[in-house]
C-alpha cells in the first residue's frame, strides 16, 4: 500500500499570527503548506516533534537556539514575525544554511501611534486622577509648547517625528547614521548630539535598537528637571533602578514604557509610571502586515526566490544581526 506524502509543514509560534484575518495563513496553505501551531515560549518539549517535520518557521519573540535548529533537519527558513532578531542564534542558522528574515516597517505606524498615546497620557496625567477628585495643580503641559527629543530616527522615530509636526513645538533628533544625510530623510527634525538633546528636551522618546544601556544616571542627570521619558523600543536601553530613583525624588517627571517594567522591576513602586505590556504593535493593521510579510518570505524561500528582508541569506553569505 502506497501512502501519499504528507504536505510540508510551516510551524507558527507567534500567538497573534493571522489573528486579524486569515489571509496570511491562507497564503501558506495555497503554497501547499500545512500550518502547525507551537508554543510561543519556544519550549523544546512542545516544539521538538513540530520542528522535526517543519520546513518553515514563523517565529515570535522566543529564543531560537542551536538545540532548536538541531531538532529541525528539514528547516529552510525562519521568518521572524516582527523586527528584532536578538533572540535568534544567527550564526547557527547560517552554518546550517537556514535563511532568516524579518518584517521591518510592518508595525512602525502602530508603534508611533502608541508612542504619542503614552506621551500625551504623561503630559495630561491620564490614569492618575480619579473621577470626582479635586482637580490637580495646573501641571499639565501642551505638547506644542515643548521640545521633544527623539533618540533614534529609524522607521518608528521618523513616524513619531511626522506626527509631532502637527502639534507644533520643536523636535530634536539624535541618530549618528543620519549625520551626513539630508534633513528630510531624518524626518525634518533638528539633528544634534545626544548630550544636547538630553539637556534641552522636555520629553525624550527612545527609538533605538537594544543591546546597550542608553539612559543611565549620567544621562538622567542631564535632563531638565521634571522632564518626561518614553520608551517603546527596548527595555535594556534604560537603567530601571536609576529611573525609579529619579521618579521617586521628583527629578524625573514621568516615565511611560511599553517594554520592561515587569512585576519585579523597581519601577512598579515608583510614582508617575505608565506601563503597557508590549502592545504597541498590536493593531489589526500591523498584525495583518506582519503576518503577510512573514508568509510571503516563507513562500519566496521555498520557491528558491531571493528574500525581501534578509537577516541571514545563505545564498549570498550575508548575515545581518
Amino acid at each position: 500500500m502506497v501512502t501519499a506524502a504528507a504536505e510540508p509543514a510551516a510551524l507558527v509560534t507567534s500567538r497573534s499570527f493571522a489573528s486579524a484575518s486569515r489571509g496570511p495563513e491562507r497564503r501558506l496553505e495555497r503554497a501547499g503548506l500545512t500550518v502547525r501551531r507551537g508554543p510561543s515560549d519556544h519550549g523544546m518539549e512542545g516544539l521538538r516533534p513540530l520542528l522535526d517535520e517543519s520546513v518553515a518557521w514563523i517565529a515570535g519573540t522566543g529564543p531560537i537556539t542551536t538545540e532548536h535548529l538541531d531538532a529541525a533537519p528539514r528547516l529552510e527558513v525562519i521568518a521572524r514575525y516582527g523586527i528584532g532578531v536578538e533572540a535568534a542564534d544567527l550564526g547557527a542558522a547560517a552554518a546550517r544554511g537556514i535563511r532568516v528574515t524579518n518584517t521591518p516597517g510592518a508595525n512602525s505606524e502602530s508603534v508611533a501611534d502608541h508612542t504619542l498615546a503614552l506621551l500625551l497620557a504623561l503630559l495630561r496625567g491620564v490614569g492618575r486622577n480619579e473621577p470626582g477628585s479635586a482637580p490637580p495643580p495646573p501641571q499639565a503641559r501642551e505638547l506644542g509648547a515643548l521640545t521633544v527629543g527623539l533618540v533614534g530616527l529609524g522607521r518608528v522615530g521618523r513616524a513619531v517625528a511626522e506626527r509631532l509636526q502637527g502639534f507644533g513645538g520643536q523636535v530634536l533628533g539624535h541618530d549618528p547614521s543620519f549625520a551626513d544625510r539630508p534633513p528630510a530623510e531624518a524626518g525634518n527634525v533638528r539633528l544634534c548630539t545626544l548630550e544636547e538633546l538630553a539637556a534641552t528636551s522636555d520629553v525624550v522618546s527612545l527609538h533605538r535598537p537594544g543591546g546597550e544601556t542608553l539612559v543611565d544616571r549620567a544621562l538622567l542627570d542631564r535632563l531638565p528637571r521634571r522632564a518626561l521619558l518614553v520608551n517603546t523600543a527596548r527595555a535594556d536601553l534604560v537603567d530601571e533602578p536609576a529611573v525609579a530613583e529619579f521618579l521617586r525624588s521628583g527629578r524625573l517627571g514621568g516615565y511611560a514604557t511599553d517594554v520592561g517594567a515587569g512585576p519585579d522591576s523597581p519601577l512598579r513602586a515608583a510614582p508617575n509610571l505608565i506601563a503597557t505590556d508590549h502592545v504597541s504593535a498590536h493593531t489589526a493593521e500591523a498584525i495583518d502586515r506582519m503576518g503577510t510579510m512573514a508568509a510571503e518570505e516563507v513562500v519566496r524561500a521555498l520557491a528558491g526566490e531571493p528574500p525581501a528582508n534578509p537577516v541571514v541569506d545563505p545564498a549570498s553569505g550575508n548575515v545581518r544581526g
